[in-house]
């Protein structure tokens, strides 16, 4: 029988995680910046204010950025081969999202997930920028995505939580690891747990998380196949957005994630997937008979068990691969390296 004992390697992968999230700290700007989360929470509430969806975009940078990092098993190959271990090349939750491509990489913009879908990189600009007016090179492009992640699902009315602090800048990006690393819509259950199981979270964080998915919205090209072939669905709600996502063409028009209450961050999503109205494959793939059904039927009925978990589930994520200390660098401009 094979035995269940982890590796060196897969603990190696775990000391280092644990290491990087122990050097961050709430008050770590408490001196070296004290406006520095003052001066993010306004600029994101102004631009939420501005434009709901945004909130959705800032909190699906932090997200897109943590998530691409090196797993278990792709640590156990570097300690196969003896390479040495780099950790701005492991990535995670260190602002490598944000970065433009260069003459040396090509960076994470591009990605199959993220192109022509990720925004809000001009409110992350002016953040960076009123901050770098008040203190320079101090506060890196990775906190201020996690501070404005937190930022923005209070200003939609979801749980406020304390954001772990001190997270320094990658200085490179992979095109290829976010294409691997980021869950594509099209997952099953069991694709969903092993892919947050990689990067250390648990199905409860899991099922948290997409409840992010209370707000936002998603192309047609993510989700036609579940309106048009798919039994799991409700048939009106079907119906109904099959109005804005032909089956051919269209492919940008963009659906609500929480048809109900799309602009506000609550249980709503949950509600949703017990009455077969998730957009996304992967949405209702939470409640399908599986072992994550009695966790969304909790939450749909418990908004404040829903906002406690979601809100350990973010300190969770993260925390996955951060770069401290010396590692990295703090970017004057979240687009470039130094």
């Amino acid at each position: 029988m094979a035995s269940l004992r982890p590796s060196p390697c897969a603990l190696l992968f775990l000391f280092f995680v644990a290491m990087a999230s122990a050097q961050l700290s709430p008050t770590f700007y408490n001196t070296s910046c004290p406006d520095a989360l003052s001066t993010i929470q306004s600029v994101v509430a102004a631009a939420v204010a501005n434009e709901s969806r945004m909130g959705a975009s800032l909190l699906r940078l932090h997200f897109h950025d943590c998530f691409v990092n090196a797993t278990r098993h792709e640590w156990e190959l570097i300690c196969e081969e003896a390479n040495d271990l780099d950790d701005d090349d492991t990535q995670g939750c260190d602002g490598s999202v944000l970065l433009d491509d260069t003459a040396n990489f090509t960076g994470e913009k591009n990605a199959f997930p993220n192109k022509n879908s990720i925004r809000g990189f001009d409110v992350v600009d002016s953040i960076k920028s009123q901050v770098e007016a008040i203190c320079v090179q101090v506060v890196s492009c990775a906190d201020i995505l996690a501070v404005a992640a937190r930022d923005s699902v209070v200003a939609l009315g979801g749980p406020s939580y304390t954001v772990q602090l001190g997270r320094r800048d990658a200085t490179t990006a992979s095109l290829s690891a976010a294409n691997s690393n980021l869950p594509p819509p099209t997952l099953s259950l069991s694709g969903l747990l092993s892919s947050f199981s990689s990067k250390g979270l648990s199905s409860t964080d899991m099922v948290a998380l997409s409840g992010a998915h209370t707000i936002g919205s998603a192309k047609c090209s993510s989700f036609r196949n579940r309106i048009y072939n798919e039994a799991n669905i409700d048939a009106s709600f079907a119906n109904s957005t099959q109005a804005n996502c032909p089956s051919s063409g269209g492919d940008d028009n963009l659906s609500p994630l929480d048809v109900v209450t799309p602009t506000v961050f609550d249980n709503s999503y949950f509600q949703n997937l017990v009455s077969e109205k998730g957009l996304l494959h992967s949405d209702q793939q939470l409640y399908n008979g599986g072992s994550t059904d009695s966790l969304v039927t909790t939450y749909s009925e418990d908004t404040d068990t829903f906002f406690s978990d979601f809100a350990t589930a973010m300190v969770n994520m993260g925390n996955i691969s951060p770069l401290t200390g010396t590692d990295g660098e703090i970017r004057l401009n979240c687009r470039k390296i130094n």
